[in-house]
């Protein structure tokens, strides 16, 4: 009963009513405690989960969420609370005696302004219902991992940052290596998509999944297609698992579907258009001359008022202010690994090197981090902040996962003494 006045009290102070406790994603964690919090006018949700066990003081994971389409239910995040072998994030982190809270941010689609608002206001309620708080450690995977990087370099109520395969070295380079891809896929596929890569025809969106995906799944899996296919990824650089050659659909499919959902909201949200290949040199055709001439790739030329938000709110500085570890899939599509030595780079010449650790995962996909290599990485973080490694691990494991995180902790201990 203490436990659930607890819960009212966070509820009031943070301005909402207390819902029905949603549906636990898996059933075989200790059950969380969740409520689900709206926050009106807008239509972004809290969601907050305690342990069973929950005492003062205490310590408490903020998860800030990736990328989510716009026009999706505001809780379509929730999919991404769930780690590998069906284990849902809020039931990890309570079995290990933290709290959980994380926000649905007040829009989808490019959110990362907005999203570190809005976690910034979640964080500075709790902690107003709970001046009990120690630590807060915020991560964030994707979008919400660019959101932890800007949270750690400024002046945010937080202790620490995990920040996973987020565009945290260079958010430009993020967004035009999105259209650099489309404008190169439509060079050696013309005719696939409608011709615009910076303005993309509502059809398109609505008829993605059971039109244009399968059909462009059917070019690139196409034997016949497979030198134009090569010479897309080449001159695209974008990573596939040369072992596994249908992963060269999984990133066609999977870069050119944040083109399509991410390019008009990503417009309006900027205030204008922020791609820029104008002077661009693709290297890696057979015929670079043809590919880079006036009838190769089409050329568009960023406007400057788009730009401008991107140095404003979107791009890294590398002077953090806090402990940050960062974590990073080498072969990732998405969101590629350059991003880590250029954010590596920033952390130098902004005198804060020795508060970023970042851990390298050798290893295809966005975000395809192990479970016991993502509480690792964390793990690791609460060592930085507190000197400390967690006292538990989840009681479900098996010996060979609980062997495996122990081996991780130790290489990561390992990576962070050599700094």
């Amino acid at each position: 009963m203490v436990r659930l006045w607890r819960v009212v009290l966070i509820v009031v102070l943070l301005g909402g009513v207390l819902p029905a406790v949603p549906a636990q994603a898996d059933t075989s964690l200790p059950p969380s405690f969740c409520v689900e919090v709206p926050q009106p006018p807008s239509d972004e949700i809290y969601l907050i989960c305690v342990p069973p066990d929950w005492s003062e003081p205490f310590d408490v994971v903020v998860f800030a969420h990736g990328y989510v389409p716009p026009g999706a239910p505001m809780t379509q995040y929730y999919e991404q609370l769930r780690l590998p072998g069906d284990q849902f994030l809020p039931n990890l982190a309570n079995s290990l005696g933290y709290a959980f809270i994380s926000t649905s941010y007040t829009k989808n689609g490019l959110a990362v302004k907005e999203g570190l608002a809005d976690t910034v206001r979640l964080i500075q309620g709790f902690k107003i219902a709970h001046p009990q708080v120690r630590h807060v450690y915020l991560v964030g995977a994707s979008e919400g991992g660019l959101i932890t990087t800007l949270a750690a370099e400024r002046q945010t109520p937080i202790s620490g940052g995990l920040a996973l395969c987020g565009p945290v070295g260079n958010f430009r380079k993020q967004i035009d290596y999105f259209g650099d891809f489309r404008v190169l896929f439509d060079y050696f596929y013309p005719g696939a998509l409608p011709p615009s890569p910076i303005e993309v025809p509502p059809e398109v969106i609505l008829n993605w999944e059971t039109v244009y995906a399968p059909q462009i799944a059917g070019l690139i899996g196409n034997p016949a297609n497979q030198h134009l296919t090569e010479q897309l990824l080449r001159t695209s650089h974008a990573p596939i698992n040369s072992a596994d050659p249908g992963t060269a659909i999984e990133t066609t499919i999977g870069v050119l579907a944040y083109n399509v959902f991410a390019t008009n909201d990503g417009r309006a949200e900027l205030g204008s258009q922020p791609f820029d290949n104008k002077y661009r040199l693709y290297l890696g055709s057979d015929n670079d001359l043809a590919m880079n001439g006036s009838h190769g790739v089409q050329r568009f030329k960023a406007d400057r008022a788009a730009l401008l938000e991107i140095s404003r709110y979107y791009q890294t500085t590398g002077k953090l202010q806090v402990p940050l570890v960062t974590m990073h899939t080498l072969g990732d599509p998405i969101v590629p690994y350059w991003h880590e030595p250029l954010y590596t780079a920033k952390t130098l010449f902004g005198g804060s090197a020795l508060k970023h650790l970042h851990i390298p995962i050798n290893r295809y996909g966005h975000c395809t981090f192990t479970a016991e290599e993502a509480l690792a990485g964390f793990a690791i973080l609460n060592y930085i902040v507190t000197g400390e490694l967690p006292d538990t691990i989840p009681v479900n494991w098996t010996t060979e996962a609980q062997r495996n995180y122990h081996a991780l902790v130790e290489q990561f201990r390992s990576q962070l003494s050599d700094k």
